[in-house]
C-alpha cells in the first residue's frame, strides 16, 4: 500500500476549516500524516488545527509562493512514498475523493496524478465551463509520447488537488522554489521530461 501525505496551505481559512476537516475525516483512505503550513492568519486557523490533531507549520506571509512553499512542506514528508496537495477552498467531493486519486499509484509509470475539479454550486457560467473543459469526466494518462497531440497541455496539473511521488519529484529537483504560480506544471512537465506520465 501506498503511504501517503497531505498538505494544505491554508490563509484565514478558520471559516472553512470545519467542512474542510469534515471532508478529510470521511476519507476512506487517510493519509499518514497531515501538514497545514499557515501563512500567518490573523484568525484561528492554526490553533483549529492543532487542536484537531494535524502539523503545523507557520510562515510569514510575505515568504509564502507556490513554489518554494510546496517544496519546504514535500521536504519535511521527504519519508513518505506520495504527498497530495490540496487547497482550503478544495472540498472533496466524497468519501473516495483520496483513495481515487493514490490509486493512479498502482501504476509504476505514473509519477503525478490530479483530480477533477467541480464547479461550486454558485459558480457562474464562465468558472463552471473552465472547470468542465480542464476536467473531463474521463481519466486519461499522458507522457512524453503524448506532446504532439496535448502540447503544453501534456503537463497541466493543479495543485489544488494534486499528488507526487515524493521520490520521484525530488530526482527532478522538486517544485521551483522561486515561482510564484505554475509550479505544478512545471513540475509535471519535469516529471515528463524524465520518462514519468
Amino acid at each position: 500500500p501506498v503511504c501517503f501525505g497531505l498538505v494544505v496551505p491554508m490563509l484565514n481559512a478558520a471559516r472553512v476549516w470545519p467542512q474542510w476537516f469534515a471532508g478529510l475525516q470521511q476519507q476512506s483512505l487517510q493519509p499518514a500524516r497531515v501538514l497545514v503550513v499557515d501563512s500567518s492568519s490573523d484568525d484561528e486557523t492554526a490553533a483549529l488545527a492543532r487542536a484537531a490533531g494535524v502539523d503545523v507549520e507557520v510562515i510569514p506571509r510575505a515568504s509564502f509562493n507556490h513554489g518554494g512553499t510546496r517544496q519546504m512542506a514535500l521536504e519535511r514528508l521527504a519519508e513518505l512514498d506520495v504527498v497530495v496537495f490540496l487547497t482550503q477552498d478544495a472540498l472533496l467531493h466524497d468519501a473516495k475523493a483520496l483513495e481515487h486519486l493514490i490509486a493512479a499509484f498502482a501504476d509504476d509509470s505514473v509519477h503525478a496524478a490530479y483530480g477533477r475539479q467541480l464547479p461550486h454550486r454558485n459558480a457562474g457560467p464562465l468558472g463552471a465551463h473552465a472547470r468542465l473543459f480542464n476536467y473531463p469526466d474521463q481519466s486519461s494518462i499522458k507522457g512524453l509520447l503524448d506532446i504532439p497531440r496535448y502540447g503544453i497541455k501534456t503537463a497541466f496539473c493543479s495543485n489544488s488537488f494534486a499528488a507526487y511521488r515524493v521520490d520521484r519529484l525530488m530526482a527532478v529537483g522538486g517544485f521551483p522554489s522561486d515561482l510564484i504560480l505554475g509550479e505544478d506544471a512545471c513540475a509535471v512537465g519535469r516529471l515528463i521530461l524524465n520518462g514519468g506520465r
